[in-house]
């Protein structure tokens, strides 16, 4: 791979329009002002996640209904060094569904043998109440799982980035999409989609389409991000998060225009040929003691580093 180049975009004209928390896996989002920098990413996200009954964790590529399900947490559990107590609680609601309230105080149950991708161990179940509500909701036996910080690591695929780790979330700790990106897209589209369909953290607006593409490294508020891959797309851009319908868009319009052999990237040795690609996959360096730092609405995006071409960029 070549080196990369540094260039300085200091001028403030790419700032950070949305943040967006998933606290459960797959489930809908919180859109947030600000967020906390944690060693697994933004801190609550991915923290839950629905199992199946061997274990294996549940997303929309099997269960689109999960896209339904809306979740809560305390305003204040986006602040700095905030503690949860014995009425702190996240809020889970569906259609058709009662609220379901799960205490943030840690559970004294454990499931063993969870897994999600390529990593198993042990899991801090939400007990049956929680089990309950799910299985109820998508109709086959179901639990509600919490990372086990104290006795448990999941690090980043060390092909791409050694020495991260994170928590439920498919790969690494952020996703960074543009909002000229999402608006090239829909260009190509007869019916637009809404952002929410590719399920970014960090969703910036003011550079170019696919600027971000190339982001080697960027800086927001002092904190150092790598560019580790390009998000190869599975299905789940093609589900309505509003009503869980799946069709073949914008996918089917996307490998067009956004496929690795369009882009021309190298897939020789990768196990997502065939995908198509949108918005860059980030890790967060510690070297400025970025852990409990806030990244907020507003933020400029710092370009410090990018790629010569998409020849060079990881997929």
């Amino acid at each position: 791979m070549a080196e990369a180049w540094e260039v300085r975009k200091n001028d403030g004209v790419a700032r950070v329009k949305s943040i967006f928390i998933y606290p459960i896996k797959s489930c809908k989002p919180i859109s947030v002002q600000h967020a906390s920098i944690s060693p697994t990413g933004f801190v609550w996200d991915r923290h839950w996640m629905v199992i199946n009954s061997k274990g294996r964790g549940c997303t929309q590529r099997v269960e689109p209904r999960l896209a339904l399900i809306q979740v809560d947490l305390p305003l204040e559990a986006f602040s700095p060094a905030w503690q949860p107590n014995h009425s702190s609680y996240l809020v889970v609601r569906a259609p058709g569904m009662p609220e379901l309230k799960v205490s943030l105080a840690k559970p004294s149950l454990l499931s063993q043998g969870v897994s999600v991708w390529e990593w198993s161990g042990s899991a801090l179940d939400e007990g049956h109440e929680a089990a309950q509500w799910f299985t109820d909701f998508l109709g086959k036996p179901s639990r509600l799982v919490r990372f086990n910080e104290e006795s448990e690591t999941r690090p980043t695929d060390p092909a791409y980035a050694t020495g991260f780790n994170v928590k439920f979330t498919d790969a690494f700790q952020f996703l960074l999409i543009s909002q000229a990106s999402l608006d090239a897209v829909n260009e190509q589209l007869e019916e637009p989609v809404n952002i929410n369909r590719f399920r970014p953290n960090i969703f910036v607006d003011g550079c170019e389409s696919f600027a971000e593409d190339l982001w080697k490294q960027i800086i927001i508020n002092e904190s150092k991000f790598d560019g580790v891959m390009l998000c190869p797309r599975c299905k789940v851009p093609s589900i309505n998060q509003e009503d869980a319908t799946q069709g073949n868009e914008p996918t089917a319009t996307m490998m067009k225009f956004r496929s690795a052999k369009v882009l021309k990237v190298d897939t020789t040795t990768t196990q997502y040929k065939g995908r198509v690609y949108l918005g860059q996959m980030l890790v967060c360096e510690d070297d400025s003691n970025s852990w409990g730092k806030i990244i907020s609405v507003g933020d400029v995006i710092h370009v410090e580093k990018v790629f010569p071409s998409y020849a060079d960029v990881a997929v």
